[in-house]
């Protein structure tokens, strides 16, 4: 990429450990990538929808700040005794998927849904999986694309 793109990282605080980790493999792709980049923490994965849009939205009250290029979305769904989990994991999912479509935003889903602590840990751990850095990429990537598309507001 030839201009510096400026990331939001929003993740889920719900499993903070877990999500230490997204955001430390995520944040290592993104400086690999040169990017800059602002992390925010919300409550749970129903929240990182909702953080994304004030973001988005708050340019339309302060366009001082920096615009965000891309947006990295970090939490961890772990299935409990309750069909909450299905809520969690579909409404979040829709909800990112339902920004990246009406405002054309080049989003990383870094929102894992597993069965346990130890799947989530496999996903997680940047000797691994490396889901945080996954979505990091993915994210870059549709920046990318967006420049080909001459979406890109630069």
């Amino acid at each position: 990429m030839t201009d510096t793109p400026h990331i939001m990282v929003v993740d889920a605080r719900v499993h903070e450990d877990i999500a230490e980790e997204l955001a430390r493999g995520a944040v290592a792709e993104l400086d690999r990538a040169g990017a800059t980049h602002i992390r925010y923490g919300v409550p749970g994965c129903l929240e990182l929808p909702a953080a994304i849009l004030y973001a988005i939205r708050s340019m339309d009250f302060f366009t001082a700040r920096k615009r965000f290029d891309g947006y990295v979305a970090l939490g961890c769904v772990i299935r409990g005794e309750t069909t909450r989990y299905d809520t969690i994991c579909a409404e979040s999912a829709r909800g990112l998927q339902d920004l990246a479509l009406r405002y054309a935003l080049a989003i990383g889903n870094g929102v894992l849904n597993v069965e346990s602590r130890e799947q989530a840990w496999v996903r997680a751990t940047v000797g691994s999986k490396n889901m945080g850095g996954q979505a990091a990429r993915a994210c870059l990537d549709m920046i990318d694309l967006k420049r080909k598309f001459r979406l890109y507001p630069r």
